[in-house]
């Protein structure tokens, strides 16, 4: 992370604080890919861009129900007649951050179509 935050800053791609978004793509249980908002390409990353139509669905508690609300999700886009093939999930805080807030709000993204 630290890493792609520096070649972001470095290239002057970062967006303003309010603009932030970093969406997690958890591949498996042990990889992840990750994908932050920029202001424009980045040389020497590989650099995404992720359009469609979702639906989304926030939760609230401790990391470990990652896998809980997925399924949740699964649930409530096939509940809308939908179906998704990639979810996204947007941690708004890190766990340093949520202990301190006492509240910790994650964002499922399921891509429909």
């Amino acid at each position: 992370m630290t890493r792609m935050c520096e070649k972001i800053k470095s290239a002057g791609a970062d967006v303003e604080p309010e603009n932030f978004v970093m969406l997690s793509d958890e591949c498996s249980a042990w990889k992840s890919a990750q994908f932050m908002a920029v202001k424009k390409e980045v040389p020497g990353m590989e650099n995404v861009k992720i359009s469609g139509t979702f639906l989304t669905k926030v939760f609230e508690g401790q990391y470990k129900e990652v896998r809980n609300w997925y399924k949740e999700m699964l649930k409530y886009v096939e509940a809308k007649g939908k179906k998704t093939d990639k979810i996204y999930i947007y941690y708004t805080t890190c766990p340093k951050c949520a202990k301190a807030y006492g509240k910790n709000y994650v964002v499922l993204f399921a891509q429909i179509g």
